[in-house]
């Protein structure tokens, strides 16, 4: 069966994600597949709205999307296969194909929401419906594998208050349906229970009309560490570079401030930079220029240091391949990075009318 099922119920178009066994983790042929689905709906006056959920090991819901296929990454650098060049850019113009998209784009945010998930559902319109439930886990780990978050991540971590953006941004702390609340990356929290039913009703403009007041009624849950530690988070993340920032928490006494040090400590030193420069450049730019940039970005993490020199090589292997942990990140150190080091990031390779990502926008 397909690793994307695309079905047209009532009035609506349903789509499932259906790789379970990697958490649904996107290929370039899932990307694809999204992609041709959304276009052919997009004009099909049969399909009045479009909800999307992830296959879970015990069936439907459970998981979402746990980001893109890394391990597919890591081959394509050793085999250089040119796929991996179609992938940024095929996904990144999906991201901009959802947030652009002119019908109600429902999604179910149950379980795992990593990465390339942020990306098919944080950045749905003004008719999108975001729905947590009590068993997500949402996070933009991206800087733990010596990449950065990319998918638009800029531009909707940019968005998010204060300075949360830069906190999730850099450390990839993971967080649940009440803090994606807190975060506007999500519109509600429904018990998980109450999916397999919501989904059944969706078809119908009833059904939809329903979902819509349930989620205007629903009681936002416990406000979680987001909403604790806020005045924490724009005090240390609003500093100016990434030095500031681990030299502050590191002189702070309390426990959550040598935590999230620690955390930051372990991530690419490169990264963190880049990311921070990337957050805040992303918060004036549209999306269209932001994943233009990212596109750039992306481009040098795989071939500014080419092949296994690549620091999202290394990160890759360290977490996924070799399992062991231990990422040689070069430079080692959050204070051994250059300015010099992080612009090079943002230098475009291609010249505008040759962009990748030109037709955006």
């Amino acid at each position: 069966m397909s690793d994307v099922i695309a079905e047209v119920r009532g009035s609506a178009g349903l789509l499932t994600l259906n790789r379970p066994k990697a958490l649904n983790a996107l290929s370039l042929e899932m990307i694809r597949d999204l992609t041709a689905a959304l276009l052919a709906w997009r004009d099909d006056p049969r399909v009045e709205r479009v909800a999307v959920r992830g296959m879970g090991r015990e069936g439907p819901f459970g998981a979402f999307c746990a980001g893109g296929d890394i391990r597919f990454f890591h081959q394509a650098v050793l085999a250089g296969d040119p796929r991996l060049e179609d992938f940024f850019t095929e996904e990144y113009t999906l991201n901009h194909l959802v947030h652009g998209y002119p019908k109600p784009y429902i999604v179910f945010l149950d379980g795992i929401v990593m990465g390339g998930g942020m990306g098919i559902s944080a950045h749905g319109g003004d008719t999108s419906l975001r729905i947590a439930t009590e068993r997500t886990k949402m996070a933009m780990p991206e800087t733990n594998i010596g990449l950065f978050p990319d998918v638009g991540g800029g531009w909707f971590l940019a968005r998010c208050p204060g300075r949360i953006g830069e906190y999730l941004a850099l450390t990839g702390q993971l967080f649940g349906g009440g803090d994606a609340l807190v975060a506007h990356l999500a519109d509600a929290v429904l018990p998980a229970a109450e999916l397999p039913a919501l989904w059944e009703q969706i078809g119908s403009r009833e059904g939809f009309a329903a979902l819509r007041d349930r989620v205007q009624a629903a009681v936002a849950p416990a406000q979680g560490e987001l909403a604790a530690r806020r005045a924490d988070i724009d005090r240390f993340f609003g500093l100016p570079t990434v030095a500031a920032i681990v030299a502050a928490l590191e002189a702070d006494a309390s426990p959550w401030a040598a935590e999230t040090a620690a955390m930051l400590r372990k991530r690419s030193p490169l990264m963190l930079h880049v990311t921070l420069e990337h957050v805040r450049r992303a918060r004036h730019m549209t999306l269209a220029n932001d994943l233009r940039m990212e596109r750039d970005m992306v481009r040098h993490c795989f071939h500014l240091r080419p092949g296994a020199a690549s620091e999202t090589f290394e990160g890759i292997r360290a977490l996924t391949i070799d399992k062991d942990h231990a990422p040689r990140w070069q430079p080692e150190r959050i204070e051994d990075v250059t300015p010099e080091m992080v612009q090079a990031f943002f230098a475009s390779p291609w010249p505008a009318h040759a962009h990748p990502l030109r037709g955006l926008g």
